[in-house]
């Protein structure tokens, strides 16, 4: 058990620190073997690549094709032409709203947070220049849109955030609907209301928008796509996984297929595009699996048992269990999906059988660690996070800490109301 806890300890620091967890993982979990007893070859060969591969087995395909649509929605100019035209409705008045709504909007529609946060940016600037607004707020403003209530509340979002469980619990992406539109209006509203009290103050203050070092490329909206012919293969990937019950890889695919007839003549090269779409997935899902490798040494080691008892002894709902492990192992690893990865991965069985026993929904189920993932994984160590700053020219003193509030502090919030509401019967 000691051995565990030192493990992910190790995992936790060493991500912070910035270390990939592509070498990190196998590293900590074989510390988890050594302290645990097992033979450390057997541990990495079988165990670790068991979970590695079985992880990359089921779900490369969903990030290689949510990789190639993005590639696509961006390089088209048809996410920056919906994005144009929802800021445009709501108007330059409310820019925080309107590029959270932007942001929302995108990652709903299935293209991948990092796409979301290049798309958008200029067009941040752009709002908060024209509202004269302090551009300390726009990370906080995009993590809002992108990392929070469509990543993982929203029923039917494509987000691989809301497909994880389907595998473990047999749901679909619309599990528990009330309990998912409940705990994404308190993101959204919670977060709306804190960046909004936090503009007020830092104008107050003196804090206007100041020119960034570097110079922003603003597309002109005349060169951009119609925007209702750009949000088509947004709506159909939707559509098609929630209404017509498609798997997301056949949703995807249309939505990737659409996006090229509509935009072939805006795409320099559609081979070009997919090769680069299709690489940027790689790291991705290797990420991912490098973290569920460690959970499935986790799972092998005699401590496991112990760590299984102690997550399950939790008094209460059994998905206060479920959420505080997910929500756990989410910022040991800086990774929603990472972490969701090697808590179902290790006690997804045993959360089924808690729901037969119990009679808690499968489906409460799902969108607990759906909601769980999305709330410590938001880390100073997290890699979004990371990106997110680097991109907009901010540091961690700047923005970090409305990135915590809307993005940590706030679904954490979301899930234990969650939790109450599936307590009463309200899923």
């Amino acid at each position: 058990m000691l051995g565990i806890i030192i493990g992910l300890a190790l995992l936790m620091f060493l991500a912070y620190k910035g270390m990939s967890i592509i070498w990190v993982a196998p590293i900590c979990a074989m510390v988890v073997a050594l302290t645990g007893g097992l033979e450390l070859l057997p541990a990495y060969t079988q165990s670790y690549m068991t979970g590695f591969v079985g992880f990359a087995k089921s779900w490369f395909p969903v990030f290689m094709l949510g990789a190639i649509f993005g590639k696509v929605m961006d390089e088209s100019g048809a996410a920056q032409s919906v994005a144009h035209w929802i800021i445009s409705v709501i108007g330059k008045k409310r820019a925080i709203l309107a590029v959270v709504v932007a942001c929302a909007a995108l990652t709903y529609g299935g293209i991948s947070l990092f796409v979301v946060v290049f798309a958008i940016y200029p067009l941040a600037i752009a709002l908060f220049r024209e509202a004269n607004i302090t551009r300390k707020l726009i990370p906080g403003s995009i993590a809002l849109g992108a990392f929070a209530f469509t990543m993982t509340a929203v029923p039917g979002t494509p987000q691989i955030q809301n497909l994880i469980p389907m595998d473990y619990y047999g749901t679909t992406p619309m599990a528990a609907p009330i309990m998912g539109t409940v705990a994404a209006l308190i993101m959204f509203s919670v977060g709306m209301f804190w960046l909004t009290y936090r503009e007020k103050k830092l104008s107050a203050a003196g804090e206007v928008f100041v020119e960034p070092n570097k110079k922003v490329e603003i597309t002109d909206s005349s060169q951009l796509p119609n925007p209702f012919i750009s949000a088509l293969p947004l709506i159909t990937v939707v559509v098609l996984l929630n209404a017509f019950k498609f798997n997301i890889v056949t949703s995807l695919l249309a939505g990737i297929v659409l996006g090229l007839v509509l935009n072939y003549k805006r795409i320099p090269s559609m081979v070009s595009t997919i090769n680069d779409g299709a690489s940027g997935s790689v790291l991705a899902i290797i990420n991912t699996s490098a973290a569920v490798g460690f959970g499935t040494v986790v799972r092998a080691a005699p401590g496991f048992e112990t760590l299984t008892n102690v997550m399950l002894g939790i008094k209460g709902n059994p998905l206060i269990s479920e959420a505080v492990a997910v929500n756990v192992l989410a910022g040991a690893t800086g990774s929603a999906s990472g972490g969701m990865g090697i808590a179902l991965e290790a006690l997804g069985e045993k959360y089924v059988e808690l729901a037969a026993s119990t009679g808690v929904s499968l489906e409460a189920f799902h969108r607990i660690a759906s909601l769980a993932s999305g709330g410590l994984d938001t880390l100073p160590h997290n890699g979004a996070v990371l990106t997110l700053l680097a991109v907009t020219a901010m540091t961690h003193k700047d923005s970090y800490f409305d990135i915590f509030i809307t993005c940590t502090a706030t679904p954490v919030l979301s899930v234990a109301i969650a939790i109450i509401l599936a307590s009463i019967g309200l899923i």
